[in-house]
């Protein structure tokens, strides 16, 4: 049997030597390749391809959630589907565990749970499952009953914004992954020419929740940057 080939891209040099030693200590797993950024770590992904990435969320340079969002942009441009993407956290927000698997991270790992779990998330990851730890598992059932019909007709249905006037592969995106309510008055300040301060401020939110809805507003709309997310926003009539 083949061993798992994995990639750590980990800031914290200690954690990261212990997640090494760790994962080197069981047979079946091989840590072919490590790095302390984001750049760093995009560059030794596309080089080395491994079969899992596990990638913590909190880089300094780039997050994980725009890195595994940078990554897949690369796999779909090679058609290489090989490598899976495992994000390692501390953090069980619910806008962070979404904007990871709409980036397309395949597994979520909890940081504070045991070793032996994350071998079994590894596992379950190269095999093409999705490893979602217990703890931020009700977030996700949560997401998706959101999505059900009410059994009560009068009840109102959850509100998202399907955008019309963009490109097929756009449309495809915003089918899977519509604009809640919350994104669409977030991408109107965007247009507007707000900061992120500043729709904080305007929202009665966190900046740190703002930089997440922003993310997946660029990730739903296959936009690069603020900019191109606003024309195409004003390009489909969704922001007048």
């Amino acid at each position: 049997m083949s061993e798992i080939k994995i990639v750590l891209i980990e800031d914290h040099d200690l954690t990261r030597m212990g997640l090494r030693a760790a994962l080197q200590s069981h047979s079946g797993l091989e840590v072919i390749g490590e790095a302390p950024n984001a750049t760093q770590g995009l560059k030794l992904l596309q080089a080395s391809k491994p079969d899992v990435a596990v990638v913590d969320i909190g880089l300094p340079d780039m997050d994980g959630i725009e890195l595994t969002r940078k990554f897949r942009s690369f796999q779909e441009e090679t058609a290489d589907q090989g490598t899976k993407i495992l994000i390692l956290t501390m953090e069980h927000s619910e806008d962070a565990v979404l904007a990871a698997f709409a980036a397309g991270a395949d597994s979520y790992y909890m940081k504070d749970t045991s070793i032996d779990r994350l071998m079994e998330a590894i596992q379950a990851t190269y095999e093409g499952n999705s490893w979602i730890d217990p703890a931020i598992a009700n977030v996700v059932l949560r997401q998706m009953r959101q999505g059900l019909p009410e059994e009560n007709p009068q009840a109102s249905q959850p509100k998202t914004v399907k955008i019309e006037a963009l490109e097929t592969e756009y449309e495809q995106v915003l089918e899977t992954y519509p604009l809640t309510q919350r994104e669409l008055e977030i991408l109107e300040l965007i247009v507007a020419g707000c900061s992120n301060g500043q729709i904080a401020e305007k929202l009665y939110i966190t900046v740190g929740t703002v930089k997440t809805h922003v993310r997946n507003i660029l990730n739903k709309l296959c936009a690069d940057d603020r900019t191109q997310a606003a024309v195409r926003a004003l390009r489909s009539g969704l922001v007048a």
